[in-house]
């Protein structure tokens, strides 16, 4: 499990390549693909399609809407042809992934508005492997991609699908393409790219299995980190992510979040939540910084705006958080934020409990 680039996306699509290449004089046009409701060739031309959009979307930087990118082909365009236009765009997006600085982010609509270079990695992956598949089953033959792409797109795209004992069969699955033992057949599915919330001075970026994996292990988790790197308590949230991910029951928004200074582009803490609201609607949240980022009010912010985010969920009535009776900085923070002192445990565990209501 790890982050996607544009020489995945490279790989995805000439494994797609070696595998119709030697069936381009078959009739694509009247051939179902696989369980879709397209034929084989419309099929294809929407991959190439999504390529060059996933492209168009970030070398443009958009942030409301689609560019309205659309590839029409000419008239006499032959299978062979019509790959061709797939190894291109494939190309493009490739290039595009490369050049593209880690955090930039363009507009993709599921499940909150954007999408990082990497998320559109992974997505152009996602199709290129899943229609393939598509394709090669309408047209009778094998196909298998490489088994890290498919487990990077899970671990990318699908953070809320437990692992199964192999990537590509709990891909298929989770895209209602094939059945798992002991899981139930998948009739409705949607990927999921990361939630970025702004917090003024910083911004909180959530982190899939894939970087909760390499922060757990002592990695940078692919961010910039101000002062010494990631505070132990980044990271031992991370190995909570991790676990409820294999176990799973982890739900994303729920997670945890890198805080990225805005000026440098810096990591300099983090900040989630301990699991899913329970079912009062009660959650709790901790966050810590690196030491040479204490003491100028980004805990205070970032706190701010997750809260409001979280708040503002049906399914979230309160937030509440702990904090040690002698730590006055973390607690001058949630206070801040607008928490309120309710408990009190004194000498027993020396903690003291905040809440915040909506």
């Amino acid at each position: 499990m790890r982050q996607t680039n544009g020489d995945d996306v490279n790989r995805a699509v000439a494994g797609c390549l070696a595998t119709l290449r030697p069936v381009v004089d078959r009739d694509w046009a009247n051939t179902t693909a696989g369980r879709l409701e397209w034929d084989c060739r419309r099929t294809a031309e929407h991959v190439a399609g999504d390529l060059i959009a996933y492209a168009g979307q970030l070398a443009g930087r958009a942030q409301e809407d689609y560019v309205p990118f659309e590839i029409t082909l000419d008239e006499d365009t032959d299978n062979t042809g019509l790959l061709h236009v797939i190894e291109t765009t494939g190309v493009l997006l490739a290039t595009t992934v490369h050049a593209t600085p880690p955090r930039v982010r363009a507009f993709h609509p599921y499940p909150f508005q954007s999408a990082d270079r990497v998320g559109f990695a992974a997505m152009g992956i996602a199709e290129v492997l899943l229609h393939t598949h598509d394709m090669a089953e309408g047209l009778g033959i094998a196909y298998t991609p490489e088994e890290d792409l498919a487990e990077a797109v899970l671990g990318w795209l699908f953070p809320h699908v437990q692992p199964g004992p192999a990537a590509w069969p709990t891909l298929l699955w989770a895209t209602g393409r094939g059945e798992l033992p002991g899981r139930s057949p998948v009739t409705e599915w949607k990927w999921r790219n990361n939630l970025v919330l702004p917090a003024g001075r910083v911004t909180l970026t959530g982190v899939r299995p894939a970087v909760a994996r390499d922060l757990r292990m002592g990695g940078d988790g692919g961010f910039d980190w101000a002062g010494d790197g990631p505070f132990d308590g980044t990271r031992d949230a991370c190995g909570f992510l991790l676990k409820a991910y294999e176990g799973g029951v982890h739900r994303p928004e729920f997670g945890v979040f890198v805080l990225v200074r805005e000026e440098d582009g810096l990591a300099v803490g983090g900040m989630g939540f301990h699991g899913a609201p329970d079912e009062e609607g009660r959650v709790e949240i901790g966050y810590d910084l690196v030491e040479e980022a204490r003491g100028r009010g980004y805990a205070t912010e970032a706190l701010r705006a997750l809260a409001e985010w979280a708040l503002a969920r049906e399914d979230v009535h309160s937030l509440f958080a702990t904090v040690e009776r002698a730590n006055t900085a973390s607690q001058a923070v949630v206070t801040r934020a607008g928490f309120v002192r309710v408990s009190d445990d004194g000498e027993e565990s020396g903690e003291l409990a905040y809440e915040l209501r909506r």
